[in-house]
């Protein structure tokens, strides 16, 4: 069953309606229009685009000889390709396939659900550390360069859990997809989070998946290059000095 059609299928069985208003956008206006209080200026229309390509293409000349020798680490430990391809749901509801060095034995996204949390059995021995210093994500760049990603924005999610939007958190598809933003620093550690709930898939889609989208709907209504910079190098900050505990907004979210 394609994408599209699996995306068709879990929408009908969602409380929120079909699946066409989030493939097509309906009803839903641009990020930096009205409805997110913003001034849609030259920097959404252009400047954001111009720093997508220049900072991604920068960043794949400085990180290809470590995006090389991941891909090699990741082949010689486990069988199966050096990347994983998966569906996630982009800028107007258009389905795109999100490249990122592969963490799990090969099919894993067919033995389990599709979140991930730290003491996965899945995972590998490489793949762990990539995913704590996220140089798994690294292959997005080509994403941003093919124009299906930027370098700051919301996280795509998959299909499954994005039927699951309202309304007015589906208003998020309108902006591209970025590989990091204020809600992915806020969840920098998500996935040891996960590991400490029973529910995970629960507690996921209810929890985190929601103050994610609050995160990410604030952030469409003031786009702008400061805040995307800001994001950037936050972003490097980070992952330079990545804690061991789960993020402070996070911990306040525990039941």
């Amino acid at each position: 069953m394609s994408v599209l059609q699996e995306f068709h299928r879990l929408s009908e069985r969602n409380q929120f309606g079909s699946a066409s208003m989030v493939l097509s956008g309906a009803k839903t206006k641009n990020c930096g229009e009205r409805d997110f209080g913003v001034r849609k200026g030259f920097y959404i229309r252009f400047g954001k685009r111009i720093l997508d390509i220049i900072g991604a293409a920068a960043a794949l000349v400085i990180a290809s000889p470590i995006l090389f020798l991941c891909a090699v680490l990741v082949r010689l430990e486990s069988r199966g390709p050096a990347f994983f391809r998966q569906w996630r749901v982009g800028q107007n509801g258009k389905p795109f396939r999100v490249i990122k060095l592969r963490t799990m034995v090969h099919g894993a996204d067919t033995q389990g659900p599709k979140i991930t949390a730290s003491g996965d059995p899945r995972i590998t021995t490489v793949g762990r550390f990539l995913r704590k210093t996220k140089l798994d994500e690294l292959p997005q760049l080509f994403n941003v360069l093919r124009n299906e990603m930027s370098l700051v924005g919301p996280r795509p999610e998959v299909p499954e859990y994005t039927v699951k939007y309202s309304l007015a958190e589906r208003k998020v598809l309108d902006a591209k997809p970025g590989i990091t933003g204020p809600a992915s620093l806020a969840h920098i550690n998500e996935e040891q989070l996960l590991a400490r709930r029973p529910d995970k898939e629960r507690f996921y889609v209810t929890t985190i998946m929601r103050r994610k989208l609050q995160l990410d709907l604030a952030y469409c209504r003031k786009i702008s290059l400061l805040e995307d910079l800001k994001s950037i190098f936050q972003t490097a900050g980070a992952l330079l000095f990545l804690p061991d505990s789960p993020s402070k907004s996070m911990k306040q979210s525990r039941v």
